[in-house]
Order: structure tokens, then C-alpha cells, then sequence
């Protein structure tokens, strides 16, 4: 029987075949065995194996998202170890006693800075505002201006600030002290956030600005006269003629007429105020407005300065008190500060012309030469123009009179040094720079922020030191010399006292004060009334913390008595100097320095400014 054979050939089956199975058995093996003696290929694999079994995966439902089962056991396990690892830390944490790292306790300078600005707070006149922090001041002289007889054209001089232990206003030393107020904020702003008295001081200056404002038309480009004095001091007519100086009341209680006085010829008074005003400009400056409002105010009061010459204490009740000598050395510093709050060059034109400079005493010396004043600015503008020099050196046609004052302020710093005679100084060390004569320390204490902030100018250039003469000086000279003056008013002098009220545990108790010196109750003492208390040989009811009174004399000898106001009465021209060579030696000088720009922010570039780069080549 023949078949057809699925593969193409023939199959024939022989019927007659009568192998027996196990003949079949055994070729069966033998076929096996080669097969088995050859691989396999794929296909041939397939047949025989089929299809293979693939592993199922398992996966875990989450709602948003599908993951598998393995990977979110291990997200599980992960999360759960670090959730035990952090709270096991924690743990550690809270358990282990810590030792803190305590900030280091504020030097006796930021101290004596607080301090000192406390005395601005007890000067003021006017409707306080609600956290003076005196506790026995109160409103006063409300009526200031309007109740003058004199025809002064403003009515309201409310506010601002009395000048020492009277009810006085005197504007020439006021303007002076909230220019050096202003001046250390300038220089030390950071410092001044560091001690936590950077908001107080700008509030003490704007205090002394916005009164200002009210003393001439500020809002006017030109103007013909302005008001210098408000209160007075003169004492020929005893007390048929109570003002300020003849009786002994209390601010609050003054019921007397207070005079205005007015000026129309003020070249010296009108030039310091526009330094006050100018030097604020740049205090305020991230206020816009205000500082803008200064900057007009300041230009008024210069033009009124240049055009109308004259000095504002002549024949004035001032001249008794505040006597002004000249006016050419406020025409160099105001012009100065004009400059530097608005950039225009013309008033740097004018401040460093050498006729002004001859005309200031830069050249001619003198006794007082260096001395730093409310009433002789000609070092503070000399220091202020060797800044520019040193920082932006503008060159022709400044560079002749800038290398003039930066010649001579070095000559100054040697003469505040011990190594040489320019100055006498007491047994105990305080430098004699008025010569012996009543009140020393309010020129002590400028010159003590003059070289610290000399020093840190030449330290900001990287210049180590200067020469005097062949010899060559540290910086740390000068900062010594400040250093040595400071710490004796703060009581490292031969009687072991602070002259800085409320600092240490001895100072003056009898400060020639009137508001000090009586006390706050329901009574209201008359101008005569008071005179029991101002003659008192007891210690002031109130203690006026922060007031530098005006010093020992020339042997180291202090008389710590009311009635003595050359050695007992306060200024806040006094203070505004204290103030600022406080803030500048206060603090870490390693981490803390000048800011050397803020000054010059309305100062537009000494060169023109160079192109931009071409575009980038394009082929």
C-alpha cells in the first residue's frame, strides 16, 4: 500500500514488515541518540518546548497611580528608616545639653553711644513724641514764634532742640551738631545698626532738619532773611526782664515772651545750615521725598549765603554765647556737603578754590589751627576733601587745593600725637586743644573722630600710615590717640570720674541743668522759684543720662558744681561730637569699616563713561 508522504516524497508502508517492538524499540533509540548528537535551532526548540510560561507581575493600586509592589514596599521601608533616623537625631538633640554661643558683651563705646544719644532725647522742645524715654520731660514752648512782638514773619518755630542747660534754641550750634550727626551716619551707618541705634540717630537728626525747615521759606528758591535765635540770654536787665537766662524754670513751665531774632546779612549761620541740611540729604536718601525736600532747602539757604554777606552774631544777643569769627571757613564746608548731596560741580569749584581756602585760614595757621569747632570748620572740610581725593581723585582743576588740604590734614593727625608739642596736655593725659581755656572736652572729643575716621580712610586705601615729617606713622597711632581721649572722659583720668552722665558709677551729680535740676510735681516754680534748686548743694533730681558735661580743667581738677557751668553744663554740639567718635570706635574694626560709597551716591563719574563693546561679529 503506497501513500503520498506530507513532506513531497513517497511512503510506502510494507505490510509484510513483521519486526517485532523490540526491534522497533531499539531503532528508536537509535534515531534518538542522533538526534539528540545534533544542536537543536531555534525553531526546532519551539516545536518541541511550546510556549513558555512568563512570571506575572504583581502591582499596587494608589488610586492616582499604578506601581509596582516592589518598589512601593521599598519607598514604605525607605520613608519609614528616615522618619526613624530623624527623630532619633532629634531625640539625641533635645536630650545632649547645649552650650550656647553667646554674642560678645557691647565695648564701653557702644555702651556710652546709647547713652549719649539719650541726651538729644532730653534736649528737645516743642509736643514730644510718645516714646521720648525721659521720663521727666514733657511738652514745652508750644507757643514759639507766635507770640513774638517782633514782626518775624514765621509763626511757627515749634520743635527743635534747647542748645545746653537753657531753654535757648541758638541755631549756629545746632546746625553744626546735627551736620557731625549726620556725618557719622554717613561714615558709620553699620555700626550704628550693630549697636541697635541706627533708627534713634535718624530720628534725633530729622527731628533737628524738620525744624530747620520751619526757620526760613523753604519751600521758595530765594530768600532775604531767616531766623538764627529764638529765646534769649541777655542778662543786664536782672529779673525785670525774665527770659532764658535769668530765671530758673523748668521748659515746660516757661510763661515769658521768648523772642525771635532774624538775620537778613547770616553768610556763616545760612552756609551751616545748608551743610545740615545738605549732609541729611544723603541720610534720607531711600526717602525720596524728604531727602529732596532737604536738598531744596540747602540750595535756598546757599544762594541766600553767597548773596547776602555777612555774620549772624554781630550785634545779635549771640555774640555773647555763640560768637562767630568768620564765614569763609562755612563756604568751604558747606560747599562741600552741597557738592556731595547733589553732585554739581560748581560747588566743589568753590570749596576747593584756593582764593576761598586763603580766605578760610587753610594757609596762615594759628593757635586754633586743626581745632574742630561749631564755630571753625575748616578741618572737618579739609578731611572731608581728602576723602574725595583719596577715593575718586578728580584731578584738574581740584587737584592743586585737594593735595593742599590732604598735605595738611596729615600735619594736623601728627599734631594730635603725644610724640609732639603742637598741644599741651594735662598730667593725666587729656590733650589741651583750646589752650587751657574753660570747656576743653567738646574739641577733645572732634578731634577724637577726626583720626579714627582719618585712620579708616587711609585703611580703606590701603595705606597703611602716614609721615610726619621723616618719620612714618600707623594708623594705630591715631586710633590710640582717640582711644586714650575717649576712655579718659570716660573715667580713665586722675579722679577716677565719668564726665559722661550715667556712665560708670561716678559722675556729675550737680549738672547745670534746669530741667534736671527741678523736680517734676504738681508745682509750677516761678522764674525766681527755681533759684532754690539751682542753687542746691544736693545732687539733681533728675539724672540727664547721656550728657557730656563741659570738663575738667587744666590740671586734671573738677568742680562738680551747678552754679559752674564751665565745668558742669552740657551742649548738644558737645554731644554731637562724643556721638560721633563713639560710633566710630565702637565695634569690631576688622569686620565693620566706613562705607566708602554712600557718600558719593549723587556724585556722577569723575570721567565720561567708556562705549559698549561692539556686537558680536556676524559673517
Amino acid at each position: 500500500m503506497y501513500g503520498r508522504d506530507p513532506w513531497g516524497g513517497p511512503l510506502e508502508i510494507n505490510n509484510a514488515d513483521s519486526a517485532t517492538d523490540d526491534d522497533r524499540s531499539r531503532n528508536l533509540n537509535d534515531f534518538d541518540k542522533a538526534a539528540l548528537s545534533r544542536p537543536l535551532d531555534e525553531t526546532q526548540q519551539s516545536w518541541l518546548l511550546g510556549p513558555g510560561e512568563q512570571k506575572k507581575k504583581k502591582y499596587v493600586d494608589l488610586g492616582c497611580i499604578i506601581v509596582s509592589r516592589k518598589i512601593f514596599v521599598w519607598t514604605v521601608g525607605l520613608i519609614l528608616a528616615a522618619g526613624f533616623i530623624t527623630g532619633f537625631v532629634a531625640l539625641i538633640v533635645k536630650t545632649v545639653p547645649r552650650h550656647h554661643k553667646h554674642p560678645p558683651p557691647p565695648d564701653n563705646y557702644t555702651i556710652a553711644l546709647e547713652k549719649a544719644l539719650l541726651f538729644f532725647n532730653a534736649q528737645k522742645s516743642g509736643k514730644l513724641p510718645r516714646h521720648n524715654n525721659v521720663s521727666w520731660r514733657g511738652n514745652s514752648c508750644l507757643n514759639d514764634g507766635k507770640a513774638d512782638k517782633s514782626g518775624a514773619v514765621l509763626k511757627d518755630l515749634v520743635g527743635g532742640y534747647y542748645d545746653a542747660g537753657d531753654a535757648i534754641k541758638f541755631h549756629f550750634p545746632k546746625a553744626f551738631a546735627m551736620t557731625m550727626l549726620s556725618w557719622s551716619v554717613i561714615e558709620y551707618s553699620a555700626k550704628y545698626e550693630a549697636a541697635g541705634q541706627l533708627n534713634h540717630v535718624k530720628e534725633i537728626i530729622k527731628w533737628g532738619t524738620d525744624y530747620f525747615l520751619k526757620t526760613f521759606n523753604s519751600s521758595a528758591d530765594s530768600i532775604n532773611q531767616i531766623v538764627s535765635q529764638v529765646g534769649k540770654g541777655d542778662t543786664s536787665g536782672g529779673t525785670s526782664d525774665p527770659n532764658d537766662h535769668s530765671c530758673w524754670m523748668r521748659p515746660e513751665d516757661i510763661d515769658y515772651p521768648r523772642p525771635v531774632t532774624e538775620c537778613s546779612s547770616c553768610s556763616d549761620l545760612a552756609a551751616e545750615m545748608a551743610a545740615a541740611l545738605a549732609s541729611a540729604s544723603i541720610v534720607f536718601k531711600d526717602n525720596k521725598a524728604y531727602s529732596k525736600k532737604l536738598v531744596h532747602g540747602a540750595a535756598t539757604l546757599w544762594k541766600f549765603a553767597r548773596d547776602q554777606r555777612g555774620m549772624y552774631s554781630t550785634g545779635a544777643d549771640a555774640a555773647t554765647f555763640y560768637n562767630s569769627s568768620m564765614y569763609w571757613d562755612e563756604f568751604v564746608w558747606g560747599g562741600t556737603w552741597m557738592y556731595y548731596a547733589t553732585g554739581n560741580t560748581s560747588y566743589l569749584y568753590l570749596a576747593s578754590h584756593p582764593k576761598l581756602a586763603k580766605h578760610a585760614g587753610a594757609f596762615w595757621g594759628g593757635p586754633d589751627y586743626g581745632v574742630l569747632s561749631w564755630d571753625n570748620k575748616l578741618t572737618g572740610a579739609q578731611l572731608l576733601l581728602t576723602r574725595l581725593r583719596l577715593f575718586l581723585s578728580p584731578g584738574y582743576p581740584y587737584e592743586e587745593t585737594l593735595q593742599t588740604f590732604h598735605n595738611q590734614t596729615s600735619i594736623i593727625m601728627c599734631s594730635y600725637l603725644p610724640y609732639f608739642s603742637s598741644f599741651n596736655r594735662t598730667k593725666g593725659g587729656l590733650i589741651q586743644l583750646n589752650h587751657g581755656r574753660p570747656q576743653p572736652l567738646q574739641y577733645v572729643v572732634n578731634a577724637a573722630f577726626l583720626a579714627t575716621l582719618y585712620s579708616d580712610y587711609l585703611d580703606a586705601a590701603d595705606t597703611p600710615g602716614w609721615y610726619c615729617g621723616p618719620n612714618f606713622y600707623s594708623t594705630n597711632e591715631l586710633r590710640k590717640f582717640a582711644q586714650t581721649q575717649i576712655d579718659y572722659i570716660l573715667g580713665k583720668n586722675p579722679r577716677k570720674m565719668s564726665y559722661l552722665v550715667g556712665f560708670g558709677n561716678h559722675y556729675p551729680k550737680q549738672v547745670h541743668h534746669r530741667g534736671a535740676s527741678i523736680p517734676k510735681n504738681r508745682n509750677r516754680y516761678s522764674c525766681t522759684g527755681g533759684y532754690k534748686f539751682r542753687d542746691a548743694k544736693g545732687p539733681n533730681p533728675n539724672t540727664i543720662v547721656g550728657a557730656m558735661v563741659a570738663g575738667p580743667d587744666r590740671h586734671d581738677g573738677f568742680h562738680d558744681v551747678r552754679t559752674n557751668y564751665n565745668y558742669t553744663e552740657p551742649t548738644i554740639a558737645g554731644n554731637a561730637g562724643l556721638v560721633a567718635a563713639l560710633v566710630a570706635l565702637s565695634g569690631d574694626r576688622t569686620t565693620t569699616k566706613i562705607d566708602k560709597n554712600t557718600i558719593f551716591s549723587a556724585v556722577p563719574p569723575m570721567f565720561p563713561t567708556p562705549p559698549p563693546p561692539p556686537a558680536p561679529w556676524k559673517p
